[in-house]
C-alpha cells in the first residue's frame, strides 16, 4: 500500500496547487526543499493544525507498519511451531491465544485491519476530482428540471411524482418485521453454540453440547433460509423491500460462518486447556453491525464521531435512490414498457440493449457510491469502525480480475478467505484455477440468487453472464495487461455487461406483467415470458 506521505504529496501535485506549510522549526516549507531566507511566518492555529496533521499522519505509517509485522511475526511462528518437533519427540501443548489458533488451514495471506480511509474521500480532497462529483449532482438537477417541465406542459402543474420510488419500496415496514427474528438467530443461536463447544466438560457432556449446538446452528439457518423467502413470496414484496430482505440473510449468512470459522477451530484444539474462553459477546455483537464481514475479537478504531460525516453520507445514499428512480423513470420505463407488445426482432434486441447501456452504467457507479461509500461509511463512523478500504481503484483497472479484486473489497476478503483459501487447504495446496473457479460458482450462484429474489423470477441472465463471460474474462484479461487500451476494453465490455442485463431483465419483468400465465406450474415460472409474449 503506498505511504499516506506519498499519497499527501501526489494530491498537491495533482492539485496543481503548492502550498506554504511549516517544517519542524516552524519556517514555510515549499515543495520538498526549505527557504532559511524567507522571514514570513504562519499564524498560531495553521502550525497547530498542521503539526496537530503530521503527527496523524506518523500514527497512521507507525499502525500500518505494526501490522504488517505482526502479520509477518504471526506466519513465520505459525510455521515453526507446525515443523517442530522432529518425530522422536513429544508434541508441546499450544496456550489457548496461539497465534495460529483460528486460521490452522490457511495458506495464504491473513486479512489485516489498520486505520485508513475510503479512497473517495481522499479523491474529494482534490478539486479536480471534486469537479466530477458535481457534474453528477448537476445530472440529477436535470433529471429533476425535466420532469417538471414534462409534468408542466403535460398536465400544466409543477409537481414531481415518485410513483416508481412508492411502489418499489412497498410494503417496507412488514419486510423491517421480518428483519427482527433474522437478526436475533444470528446474534443469539451462533453465540450459544460456540459457548456449548468452549465449555470445558467431560467427553459425553460435550459431547451433547455438541449436538445442541449442532441444532441451534440448525435453527438458525433454518430461520435465515425460509423465513425471508416465505415473507416475499406470500406477500408479493416489492423490488426494494425484498432487496432489503435478501441483502440482510445473505450478509447475515456469511457473518455468521466467518465468527464460526475464526473462532471454532481455536476453541475446539484448546478445548479441555486452562484460560479457555469464547469471544466477548459484545465483541460478536459489534462485528454484526460493523461494516465487515470477517471477525476479529479487535478492530481499529477511531477516537470520534462525526456526526455531520454520518448525515452527509446518508443523505448522498438518498440521493442516488432518487437519482436511480429518474434514470429509470426516464430512461428505462417508455423504452420497455411496451416492447413486449411488439414482434421480437434482433434489431430490436440490439438497439434495446444498446439504449440500456448508458443507464445500466449509471445505476453501476450509482449502486458502487450508495452501498459501498455513503452507506458503509456511514456505518464505519457511527461505529468508530477505523479500516474504511471498503473498496480500491477498481476503475483503473485493466484487467477483469484486478476489477473483481477492486470492486468490492467486503466481499471479496470474505471470498478469498473462505472459499479460495479454504478450498486450496482442501485440495492440499494444489489445483489453484479450481479453487478460483469456486470462487466464480459461488459468486455467480449467490448473484443470480438476488436478482431472482428481488424481481421475483428466475432468468439466468446475470449467472450466464459470470460463468461464461466473466469467468473467461478473467483469465484472459490478466494482470500483465496494463496499458490504457486495456482500460478502454475493460469499460467497453462492463458497458456492454450492464446494457444486456438492464435490456433482458426489464423486458422479462413488462412480459411477466402483460402476459400472465392461466396456471402457475414449475417450467412456466423457469421459463422466460419474454421470448413468447407479443399481445
Amino acid at each position: 500500500m503506498e505511504p499516506r506521505a506519498a499519497q499527501l504529496r501526489r494530491r498537491e501535485g495533482l492539485g496543481g496547487e503548492k502550498e506554504d506549510r511549516p517544517s519542524r522549526e516552524g519556517k514555510p516549507h515549499f515543495g520538498n526543499a526549505e527557504c532559511p531566507g524567507n522571514n514570513e511566518t504562519h499564524s498560531g492555529p495553521d502550525l497547530l493544525q498542521w503539526t496537530r496533521h503530521m503527527q496523524a499522519v506518523k500514527t497512521q505509517l507507525l499502525e500500518q507498519a505494526q501490522g504488517q509485522l505482526t502479520e509477518l511475526l504471526d506466519q513465520a511462528m505459525c510455521e515453526a511451531i507446525q515443523a517442530y518437533p522432529p518425530q522422536d519427540r513429544p508434541v508441546p501443548s499450544i496456550p489457548p491465544d496461539s497465534l495460529c489458533k483460528t486460521r490452522e488451514p490457511s495458506l495464504g495471506k491473513r486479512k489485516v485491519f489498520i486505520n485508513r480511509k475510503s479512497l473517495l474521500d481522499e479523491l474529494m480532497e482534490v478539486k479536480h476530482f471534486r469537479t466530477i462529483y458535481h457534474m453528477f449532482v448537476a445530472g440529477l438537477c436535470v433529471f429533476i428540471i425535466s420532469t417538471l417541465a414534462i409534468d408542466f406542459i403535460d398536465e400544466g402543474r409543477l409537481m414531481l411524482e415518485f410513483d416508481l420510488l412508492i411502489f418499489s419500496f412497498g410494503q417496507l415496514p412488514l419486510a423491517l418485521v421480518t428483519w427482527v427474528p433474522m437478526f436475533l438467530s444470528t446474534l443469539l443461536l451462533p453465540y450459544q453454540a460456540l459457548r456449548l463447544w468452549a465449555r470445558p466438560q467431560s467427553r459425553a457432556a460435550w459431547m451433547l453440547g455438541v449436538g445442541l449446538g449442532c441444532m441451534l446452528l440448525a435453527g438458525h439457518t433454518a430461520v435465515l433460509s425460509i423465513l425471508p423467502i416465505h415473507v416475499a413470496v406470500e406477500y408479493q414484496l416489492p423490488p426494494a423491500s425484498s432487496c432489503i430482505l435478501v441483502f440482510e440473510q445473505v450478509r447475515l449468512l456469511m457473518k455468521s460462518y466467518s465468527f464460526l470459522r475464526e473462532t471454532v477451530p481455536g476453541t475446539l484444539r484448546a478445548r479441555g486447556g486452562e484460560g479457555i474462553r469464547a469471544p466477548s459477546f459484545s465483541s460478536y455483537l459489534y462485528f454484526l453491525f460493523c461494516p465487515t464481514l470477517i471477525y476479529r475479537e479487535t478492530y481499529p478504531r477511531t477516537p470520534n464521531v462525526r456526526w455531520n460525516y454520518v448525515a452527509k453520507n446518508f443523505a448522498q445514499a438518498l440521493g442516488c435512490v432518487l437519482y436511480a428512480c429518474f434514470i429509470l423513470g426516464r430512461l428505462c420505463v417508455p423504452v420497455f414498457a411496451n416492447m413486449s407488445r411488439e414482434p421480437f426482432s434482433t434489431r430490436a434486441l440490439v438497439l434495446s440493449i444498446m439504449h440500456a447501456t448508458l443507464p445500466g452504467i449509471f445505476m453501476l457507479l450509482l449502486i458502487f457510491f450508495a452501498f459501498l461509500h455513503c452507506w458503509l461509511n456511514a456505518f464505519a463512523e457511527m461505529l468508530r469502525f477505523g479500516d474504511r478500504m471498503f473498496y480500491r481503484d477498481w476503475w483503473n483497472s485493466t484487467s477483469f480480475s484486478n476489477y473483481y479484486r477492486t470492486w468490492n473489497v467486503v466481499v471479496h476478503d470474505w471470498l478469498y478467505s473462505y472459499v479460495y483459501q479454504d478450498g486450496l487447504w482442501l485440495l492440499g495446496g494444489r489445483a489453484r484455477g479450481a479453487a478460483m473457479l469456486g470462487v466464480f460458482l459461488v459468486s455467480a450462484v449467490v448473484h443470480e440468487y438476488i436478482f431472482c429474489f428481488v424481481l421475483g423470477f428466475f432468468y439466468p441472465v446475470m449467472l450466464l453472464l459470470f460463468l461464461f463471460i466473466g469467468g473467461p474474462l478473467n483469465f484472459m484479461m490478466h494482470d500483465r495487461h496494463t496499458g490504457p487500451a486495456w482500460n478502454v476494453l475493460m469499460w467497453t465490455m462492463l458497458f456492454l455487461g450492464q446494457g444486456i442485463q438492464v435490456s433482458l431483465y426489464c423486458q422479462e419483468w413488462y412480459a411477466r406483467r402483460h402476459c400472465p400465465l392461466p396456471q402457475t406450474t414449475f417450467w412456466g415460472l423457469v421459463t422466460p415470458r419474454s421470448w413468447s409474449c407479443h399481445t
